[in-house]
């Protein structure tokens, strides 16, 4: 099997991995895993390992959606068609059984490789190119410590779970205790060792998980524990916190920080992400090229940091660190190029994504006499920084240079205006603004549902923002190191000024209308640390990061009190009003057949305020419970000690959710 493609292109075994699970922690029953027998040779380990691949790591998936570039659709960066229950008051309840977010198969599969492996790697008795053997075993780490990461995002405290264990009731029972959430994170930072000091230095397509991704996803997991208990200090939501659930289990009722206390402990993960994305930083390449401009013939010169995110072939980019390959051949494919093409298959950029971008001299808008306001969505992205410029569409421009005559025929050759009215998610803007991040210029991609472009799974430059952001949470200040970052992002986003003068010109009042990152803990931070949080939001934009950084940031306090409402682009009283006001389905009376919101509440398309059917009507709401997921009541009962009393679970719930299923959050 071709290294290039082992992300691809799965062994025919690996069809077994993917049945049903058990009860209890998820167990992935024994009939459906190979054979310890099978682990002997180099190649058995790939064809294995290559399966966890597609289900842990992110990508594109090859559904009917706008893939990775979607991903960010429930934060204050783009909006779907239907507002998320999250954002509702007493809508998001807690599951009996349905839900599928407390589980363990994939960490058990990686249990079960490392439980069979290890040993037969120690004794020497697997064949095959020795060097690749211990390269598969670091994978099977970093992807540990990846599903570890999703579930501790999700719940923090978490059950910590090294071996496959026997499907006995009182063994599981017992393996249900929750750890603290920072002893969580710091078993997947000892993961990630692990992986670095097994993996090769690279891998030549780097479709494949290398050392420089294990440094970067140390750099992001340590980044995120930090922060989240500097800002949760105190709270329920961290360990010994007034009001910490896990301290009612006698298991933790003593538990004290292996650091001395929770200070240390907040310095220790800001020290482990300084290190791991210096690491990166320091030893990746360059960042890409960025030209500033969008191509729009076949004769003008490409923009490689644009292609980077719509390009077929990313082994040569030195930026992007891990990529999956896909292959129209294999019938392996997404659907990226066709909604980037279209209006993002409903995922809209709001307004307050659009606003946080600087000008191109970095004066925020609301401090630039060049400013051409949004009447029109040509003026949004007139002398701005270059990331909204060249990913913002604009109506008229060219999208396709590379015609075909047999693929994508319903391709939109040229930008149209967005399409409101439009019923069909396939086509239709949900906020106005769309993006072309993900796409490319090549019809042929625009296929429903046949694109096969590379999917970026990890891009360097989050390290360099990774060590601006955790230098200044541990310090107060930026060293030489993080100056040097902070100017190699803004100059390639082509941005004039020191950043210095941007932070001396932001205005947090103005900032906290449009950046819920403006605040921490219901507060509004100090300017640089906003800016460098401006940064990362302008830079990662569609990337699938926004939500986990709100919400280590305690980002949405401020809406427990004050609803805040999703805006799109400039509809009512602009020349772009024209284009919808003679349709027959433009429609704003806040009927259930309206297609747009009423003038009356605001001159912006607000999309969640079109009829009062509507989650989020009156604004984006929030409970402090939100920051994590309840825990379905059957994990209560199974691993109760008479199968019926909850209490007797070893299982806490989490912070102000009740243990009563079809109840929303307490507060």
């Amino acid at each position: 099997m071709n290294t290039k493609n082992t992300y691809l292109i799965l062994a025919a075994f690996i069809g077994l991995l993917f049945s049903s699970c058990n009860d209890y922690l998820d167990q992935t029953p024994k009939s459906d895993l190979p054979p310890e027998s099978y682990f002997t040779d180099a190649s058995q380990l790939q064809a294995y390992v290559d399966g966890l691949y597609v289900d842990i790591l992110p990508s594109n998936t090859s559904q009917w959606g706008y893939g990775t570039f979607g991903y960010d659709q429930d934060t204050d960066n783009q909006a779907a068609a239907v507002a998320n229950n999250r954002f509702a008051d007493g809508l998001w309840h807690v599951d009996h059984s349905e839900s599928d977010n407390w589980k363990f198969e994939l960490i058990r599969k990686c249990n079960y490789f490392l439980s069979v492996v290890l040993p037969k790697y120690e004794a020497g008795t697997i064949t095959g190119d020795a060097a690749k053997v211990k390269h598969y075993i670091g994978e099977v780490y970093m992807l540990r410590a990846y599903e570890y990461f999703k579930r501790y995002q999700m719940f923090g405290d978490f059950p910590i779970i090294t071996e496959p264990l026997p499907d006995e009731a009182s063994v599981l029972t017992a393996a249900s205790q929750r750890s603290p959430r920072n002893e969580v994170a710091r078993f997947i930072l000892s993961d990630l060792d692990k992986s670095i000091e097994l993996l090769q230095a690279t891998t030549l397509a780097k479709t494949r998980i290398t050392l420089l991704s294990a440094y970067l996803v140390k750099s992001r997991v340590a980044l995120f524990e930090g922060t989240w208990l500097k800002y949760f200090k105190g709270t329920a939501f961290v360990p010994q916190g007034e009001g910490w659930p896990g301290k009612d289990k006698d298991y933790n009722a003593n538990y004290s920080y292996p650091s001395g206390s929770i200070d240390n402990e907040i310095n220790y993960f800001l020290e482990q992400s300084i290190s791991a994305s210096a690491y990166v930083a320091d030893n990746f390449g360059t960042l890409t090229e960025n030209t500033g401009t969008v191509e729009q013939s076949a004769s003008d010169p490409v923009n490689p940091y644009l292609d980077m995110f719509g390009s077929v072939d990313l082994s040569n980019i030195p930026e992007v660190l891990l990529w999956r390959q896909y292959n129209k051949q294999l019938g392996i494919q997404h659907n990226v190029p066709y909604c980037a093409n279209k209006g993002n298959q409903r995922i809209g950029v709001t307004r307050g994504m659009v606003n946080s971008f600087l000008m191109d001299d970095g004066s925020p808008i609301y401090a630039s006499s060049d400013y051409k306001g949004d009447n029109t969505i040509a003026a949004v992205r007139t002398d701005r920084d270059s990331r909204l410029s060249i990913f913002l569409k604009e109506p008229g421009q060219v999208n396709v240079i590379y015609p075909s005559s047999s693929e994508g025929t319903a391709a939109e050759l040229v930008e149209p205006y967005p399409k409101l009215l439009e019923s069909s998610d396939d086509v239709a803007y949900s906020t106005g603004y769309a993006l072309r991040k993900g796409g490319c210029f090549d019809q042929a991609q625009m296929t429903n549902g046949g694109g096969y472009t590379g999917a970026i799974c990890f891009r360097a430059v989050e390290a360099l923002l990774n060590y601006m952001e955790a230098y200044y949470e541990r310090y107060g200040n930026l060293d030489s190191k993080a100056q040097g970052y902070w100017n190699a992002i803004r100059a390639r986003a082509k941005i004039s000024g020191s950043f210095t003068e941007t932070i001396a010109k932001t205005d947090m009042s103005k900032e906290a209308e449009n950046d819920w990152g403006a605040y921490s803990a219901g507060t509004l931070v100090d300017p640089t640390l906003y800016n460098i949080r401006r940064e990362r939001r302008c830079e990662l934009m569609a990337e699938g990061l926004r939500y986990m950084d709100l919400c280590r940031w305690r980002s949405m306090d401020q809406m427990i009190t004050k609803p805040y409402h999703i805006e799109g682009f400039h509809l009512w009283n602009t020349p772009m009003e024209a284009w919808y006001s003679g349709n027959a389905n433009f429609i704003s009376d806040g009927s259930d057949v309206a297609t747009v919101s009423p003038k009356s509440v605001s001159e912006y398309l607000r999309p969640y305020e079109k009829n009062s059917k509507q989650v989020a009507y009156t604004g984006y709401t929030w409970h402090m419970a939100h920051y994590l997921r309840p825990i379905m009541i059957k994990q209560f009962l199974l691993t109760a000690s008479d199968g019926a009393t909850i209490s007797t679970s070893p299982i806490y719930q989490n912070p102000y959710w009740p243990t009563t299923a079809d109840q929303p959050a307490l507060q």
